[in-house]
């Protein structure tokens, strides 16, 4: 399954207006090559840098549909998005997509995107921590990111 998006390459730079800095919504994400008998997506976006145990999670997105190949820029950031999935909570403790904001340091960024055989039965608003790690989920290279000058140096994502 490859993931991937017109709004940036995999290692490459984020776009200020999907940072903190910009206007914080989500970027445009597609994919293709699903595996056989998938019936519905999750993708997450995660720092595993950041300054707190286990990093910091900025969107959960699950019960995709498996007819989908795409995800839309800026989605709203409310529970449910009819027709793409159910939204959970980041670990800012809000609904939806929170761009990155690194206050130190330099940090990496993984969107994941997993094909489950079920959809998962939570409700809206789950953490990263309340859904099961699908096996076999493959993590790409680091791609690193100076976060003391976000806008000279701009925030890199690692498709997986």
């Amino acid at each position: 399954m490859r993931l991937a998006s017109l709004d940036f390459s995999s290692g490459g730079p984020i776009p200020i207006r999907f940072t903190c800095e910009g206007d914080n919504v989500s970027p445009e994400f597609s994919w293709k090559e699903a595996p056989a008998g998938t019936m519905s997506f999750a993708i997450i976006l995660h720092d595993p840098d950041a300054p707190r145990p286990g990093g910091f999670t900025h969107w959960v997105l699950y019960n995709i549909p498996a007819e989908k190949g795409a995800l839309d820029p800026n989605l709203p950031k409310r529970e449910e998005v009819p027709g793409t999935g159910t939204q959970g909570r980041n670990d800012g403790g809000k609904i939806g997509y929170m761009g990155p904001c690194p206050p130190s340091g330099t940090h990496r960024y993984y969107a994941r995107l997993f094909a489950l055989d079920t959809e998962l039965n939570l409700a809206p608003g789950a953490t990263k921590d309340q859904r099961p790690l699908p096996s076999g989920s493959i993590e790409c290279a680091p791609h690193l990111i100076n976060p003391r000058a976000k806008r000279r140096c701009p925030s890199r994502f690692c498709l997986t």
